[in-house]
């Protein structure tokens, strides 16, 4: 194995200004994603009120775009592999265009849905392929912020959102909602168009056999031709390729081509791939059951539970809940390659044990007092930008970070594919039935029950999830080899580091 500091040295350190733009160019369809997320917590309220829709039918448009995005996430990893990952992010910016119109037109709630459902399976491609695209340019040292990128564009999609919910409520009823909707259409045009200037991906490239077209972009995205050789010759190991080969065009096996991938990841997986295969799922399947879903898309909701009673104050309030997002998740990616993602990945779940708790108390009293209690009210508001804060400074970006970077290389694109299809079922889960649970349980009750998913969520990434800062991808199988230890890699990678 070839690592990729040895060929890289100091150089290794400096950053990239092509591969940053190339990662921030991919990661703009996710503020798209974000934004129709975000959005859709207000919109539902004047929704609800023009088409005369029922709470069933709100959790029902809320969630369906999440089981559409499980379709295009499981159909994104063949796709992808198939035309390459910067067609599929073309691909996903015109599915995403359509769902927009449709959802703008929305004279019916039929229509509504069908544009939602759209919309829902260009987001499983986009979802997939951000990631997955900005870990195969970057390096092991950048890697962590670059690949974080799609997660903080989510945030800057979603604060865009609940903008857009308190300028464009000012509207008429018809209109107002239709806009919040259908200007997302404006942004996915200009990114099918602007995408097409990217590089291909240098690790897709090798996998079809196009060694020279892959060296070529490698020596943009890298600082010196020592480091570009180096990444080279580990992925061209990684893809089944002699090291040594000097050809320009190589003919691969089918197999090194991304197929027969499935039975691989799921019927006879190794040991190491068994492990890789249950931390994405694990880490995806924990993103949402924590219960951010739960406090982004319903936010209002929380607010007024609370206390908070006009339309503007809860809207404005809700806008709080996406700068706090935006702006952690801007401070994760600042030190997710300085600190690592296991330290920040349990500072995160252990803020959100605490936040969740205060957060179920305060809405527990203030569901069972009578008169309105102002520092219950602070203490929910309080509460919910701590959590969220929590939230986006580890589990938020590490999720899409971690899952596409632990991947093999003829097994990452199918693989990431696997954690976004859980992550979509959870978001689902979460939307679709955090009305009906709270009103079961009580909305405190609620949050109570995604304090103790978070302790559990704790437990599963001190004990599975090995520290992967400074790994190159082509190192993250001998990483989670049956051998090594999740709390000794991160112990062992951290004191290199410091040496």
């Amino acid at each position: 194995m070839v690592s990729i500091e040895d060929g890289c040295g100091e150089n290794q350190a400096r950053f990239n200004k092509y591969a940053c733009a190339c990662a921030m160019v991919a990661s703009m369809i996710s503020i798209i994603f974000g934004y129709d997320t975000g959005v859709m917590s207000g919109a539902m309220i004047f929704i609800k009120e023009d088409l005369k829709i029922n709470d069933t039918q709100v959790e029902v448009l809320a969630g369906i775009l999440n089981l559409c995005a499980l379709l295009g996430s499981l159909a994104a990893g063949r796709t992808s592999d198939y035309i390459g990952r910067r067609y599929t992010i073309v691909l996903a910016s015109i599915i995403f265009l359509l769902g927009a119109v449709l959802m703008g037109y929305g004279p019916s709630y039929a229509i509504l849905m069908i544009g939602r459902c759209v919309a829902g399976i260009g987001v499983g491609f986009a979802l997939m392929i951000a990631p997955v695209y900005s870990a195969e340019i970057s390096s092991p040292s950048s890697r962590g912020f670059l690949t974080s990128l799609p997660e903080l564009c989510v945030s800057i999609g979603i604060l865009l959102g609940y903008l857009s919910n308190y300028f464009f409520g000012k509207l008429t009823l018809k209109l107002g909602w239709r806009m919040m909707l259908g200007i997302a259409a404006i942004p996915s045009l200009a990114l099918a168009f602007g995408i097409v200037k990217m590089p291909e991906s240098p690790r897709w490239l090798v996998m079809q056999g196009r060694l020279g077209d892959a060296k070529k972009i490698l020596l943009q995205v890298s600082n010196t031709k020592e480091e570009a050789e180096a990444r080279f010759r580990g992925i061209k190991t990684a893809a089944g390729i002699d090291e040594n080969c000097l050809e320009d065009i190589v003919k691969l096996p089918r197999k090194n081509r991304g197929e027969g991938v499935w039975k691989e990841l799921l019927l006879r997986p190794s040991p190491s791939v068994r492990w890789i295969l249950m931390a994405a799922i694990g880490i995806h399947f924990f993103e949402h059951a924590t219960g951010i879903e739960a406090v982004v898309l319903y936010s209002p909701r929380i607010f007024k539970t609370a206390g908070i009673t006009s339309k503007d104050k809860l809207l404005l309030a809700t806008v709080g809940v996406g700068l706090t997002k935006a702006t952690f998740i801007l401070i994760a990616t600042l030190f997710l390659d300085k600190f690592g993602r296991r330290r920040l990945l349990l500072t995160s779940t252990g803020g959100m044990v605490l936040a969740l708790t205060v957060l179920g108390f305060s809405l527990t009293m203030v569901e069972h007092s009578e008169e309105r209690l102002v520092w219950a009210l602070s203490f929910s508001i309080v509460a919910t930008y701590t959590y969220v804060a929590f939230f986006s400074i580890g589990l938020g970006p590490i999720t899409w970070v971690y899952s596409s970077e632990i991947f093999p290389l003829k097994l990452r694109s199918q693989g990431a594919s696997i954690g976004v299809a859980v992550n979509r079922v959870m978001n689902a889960v979460v939307s679709m039935s955090f009305i009906s649970i709270y009103k079961a349980i009580s909305i405190g009750g609620s949050f109570f029950m995604f304090a103790g998913i978070s302790v559990l969520a704790c437990g599963f990434f001190y004990f599975f999830l090995p520290e992967t800062k400074g790994k190159s991808l082509e190192e993250m199988e001998v990483l989670f080899s049956k051998n090594t230890r999740p709390r000794n890699v991160g112990i062992e990678t951290q004191q290199r580091s410091n040496v």
